[in-house]
């Protein structure tokens, strides 16, 4: 099963919260309004930051604000930002860990146009469409692929 770690989905929500926001947001703010825990909610601003989604302002009227507009932000790149690397497997080109069968498996790199499609599907969903609850059009399928038959 493909699941994305609580992180991931903690700083979606953070993401969003903060674009109905006119102001800075202060990480305890944050925590109370969404019922994601403080230190976490420091936690993921701090990931948030690196990755340049999230601007800090520092000060006694300090606090976080979107950097990017929700829709120019698409939760391939958050995912990428909390938890690394899409990669589905070990032996998948951008992988952060290896594959101890690497030399002899017979499905290496099979596995990279399946990740591929994910990868670029998930560039295609922005913040702004889960925000609102969009299914994007441009993720029906636009062509299908014949299977191969066994005498091939």
């Amino acid at each position: 099963m493909l699941r994305l770690s609580k992180l991931t989905d903690y700083a979606v929500v953070v993401l969003v919260r903060l674009s109905g926001a006119d102001c800075v947001q202060t990480s305890p703010g944050i925590a109370a309004s969404t019922g994601i825990p403080e230190p976490t909610v420091a936690k993921v601003l701090k990931a948030l930051s690196t990755g340049n989604f999230v601007s800090s302002q520092r000060g006694a009227k300090g606090g976080y604000r979107l950097s990017r507009n929700l829709s120019a932000i698409p939760i391939a790149d958050v995912i990428a930002a909390i938890d690394g690397p899409i990669a589905l497997t070990a032996c998948v080109e951008g992988s952060s860990s290896e594959c101890e069968s690497q030399g002899i498996c017979p499905m290496r790199g099979r596995w990279d146009p399946v990740n591929e499609a994910i990868h670029k599907a998930l560039n295609r969903i922005t913040l702004a469409d889960m925000q609102m609850g969009r299914s994007p059009a441009v993720l029906v399928a636009t062509r299908q692929v014949p299977l191969q038959s066994a005498a091939e």
